[in-house]
């Protein structure tokens, strides 16, 4: 009798290993995966997520659904993905405003830099500093000399205070011994309003990912006075670089888009991840699109993502000192 007990129980023991480690290494994904832009449609975010939700379903075998969640420049949808379930169906798009600049500047952000999980950076997106094609500027040092004669008269539109739309803008007024005073902020909510706002001649100046304005650029409603790559970007060769605008330390606001999940997400929604990431780096139609939009295809795993973000945050926390910005 305690003979059989006995088997009974070791059977009862192993069922239960077994339908723990089948909850444990679940087959993912079995429904549509919902990835998070944080940012408005039509800015950088929203095309670098729907770019990746277009192929990477041929990768991961379920549609992936973009969803934009705005506000706070980006923090709102990033907050989100940090608080929800670690299952792996809410993933962000992550970008460098919300998820490198926000937390390094202000310090009551309501996640760190390294509360997710690293599945992948996925591109990098020069940024330009451009103005209607009627503007009389034809320079960024043009655009200096006159905001320095006239303080308070121009504006520039930003997707919020803590973007790099903002930060490229007050770091170019810092380069040049200006306030930040010295041109108004308009904010938006993401980087197509800010678009928008300078299409419509409703600022002077915009600093944004070359992404969200280079069909502009290159239909002639805007002109891009500089970009922050070290050499020319080929699809804009008439525009100079910063360094040979005059303003060389420019060169480290660059934009960049990555696929972030929740903290402790399973080993195999990871490797899910990873794998399909992998793919996405030969897909010719996502390397098509991503060129497209004025971005560098750039994937790299969640280790090398990690530590590349961490740079980031290390180089914006170090200006926004400098420039008395951080928010304790």
């Amino acid at each position: 009798m305690k003979g059989k007990r006995f088997v009974v129980v070791i059977f009862a023991a192993l069922a239960a290993v077994a339908l723990l480690g089948g909850i444990a290494f679940a087959e993912y994904p079995t429904k549509p995966v919902t990835l998070v832009a944080p940012y408005g449609p039509g800015g950088a975010s929203d095309l670098a997520a729907r770019s990746l939700a277009a192929v990477a379903p041929s990768y991961v075998k379920e549609p992936v659904v973009v969803v934009n969640r705005t506000g706070a420049g980006g923090v709102v949808g990033s907050a989100v993905v940090a608080r929800s379930k670690p299952n792996g169906y809410t993933l962000l798009l992550s970008r460098v405003g919300c998820n490198g600049v926000a937390p390094a500047i202000n310090m009551k952000t309501p996640y760190t830099w390294d509360g997710f999980t690293f599945l992948g950076l996925l591109e990098l997106n020069p940024v330009v500093y451009v103005v209607q094609s009627t503007s009389p500027f034809k320079s960024l040092k043009e655009a200096v000399e006159a905001i320095k004669k006239s303080p308070g008269k121009y504006s520039y539109s930003t997707s919020g205070p803590t973007t790099i739309l903002n930060m490229g803008f007050q770091k170019l007024l810092a380069d040049a011994d200006l306030p930040s005073s010295a041109v108004k902020m308009v904010p938006y909510k993401g980087g197509g309003g800010a678009k928008t706002a300078l299409l419509g001649g409703h600022v002077d100046f915009l600093c944004i990912n070359l992404s969200t304005v280079i069909d502009q650029i290159q239909a002639g409603k805007l002109r891009a006075l500089a970009v922050t790559t070290p050499e020319r970007f080929p699809m804009i060769p008439e525009v100079p670089t910063v360094k040979e605008a005059g303003f060389p330390d420019l060169d480290v606001i660059i934009g960049w888009s990555g696929l972030w999940g929740p903290p402790k997400l399973p080993a195999n929604v990871v490797n899910v991840w990873t794998e399909a990431l992998q793919q996405v780096a030969k897909d010719k139609t996502w390397l098509k699109m991503t060129k497209s939009l004025g971005s560098l295809p750039y994937i790299k795993s969640p280790e090398e993502t990690k530590a590349f973000v961490k740079k980031q945050f290390t180089v914006y926390r170090q200006l926004g000192e400098k420039l008395g910005l951080v928010i304790k």
